[in-house]
């Protein structure tokens, strides 16, 4: 190889890297509008049918929307993550955080197109769902699109 070829390989190499993680760091955490969210159909179509699809109860669903974050036991930043979508859950009236461990749920992860954990959506009160994060949420984004949601930006005492 030539000197020429080394330095093309030597520079470019390491700004391909560089531009490819500041894409995946802005698009991780990000809420993703309905628009762009690959959901079951079926799930997508009634409470009931969601909350069957997910392996939930009604009665675990929120009022005025509920964060769905799925997990898996060896996901490092979902503690955390869960601590976090909980205290949001918690600061808003029927809202409520509902965790599902993927370990041993591969068909859940591929029905709802599962990639990373986590991975959290925002469901509307009727069990649709409204928006997806992929990765470690922003909680701003979350609370603004909670807000935009139930209508309503009072937090709950």
């Amino acid at each position: 190889m030539d000197w020429q070829a080394a330095l093309i390989v030597g520079l470019g190499l390491p700004a391909i890297a560089t531009v490819l993680g500041l894409v995946w760091r802005a698009r991780t955490g990000r809420v993703r509008s309905a628009a762009g969210v690959r959901t079951p159909t079926d799930a997508a179509s009634a409470r009931s049918t969601s909350a069957a699809a997910l392996g939930l109860a009604d009665a675990d669903l929120g009022d005025a929307a509920t964060l769905v974050q799925f997990s898996t036991e060896y996901c490092s930043r979902c503690p955390a993550t869960a601590r976090q979508l909980g205290e949001v859950a918690a600061s808003y009236d029927g809202v409520r955080h509902v965790e599902i461990d993927l370990t041993h749920r591969a068909d859940l992860a591929d029905r709802f197109h599962v990639r990373q954990t986590p991975t959290t959506l925002i469901l509307r009160a009727d069990g649709t769902t409204t928006a997806r994060i992929g990765g470690a949420p922003r909680l701003a984004a979350v609370r603004t699109h909670l807000e935009t949601l139930i209508g309503s930006p009072h937090v709950a005492s």
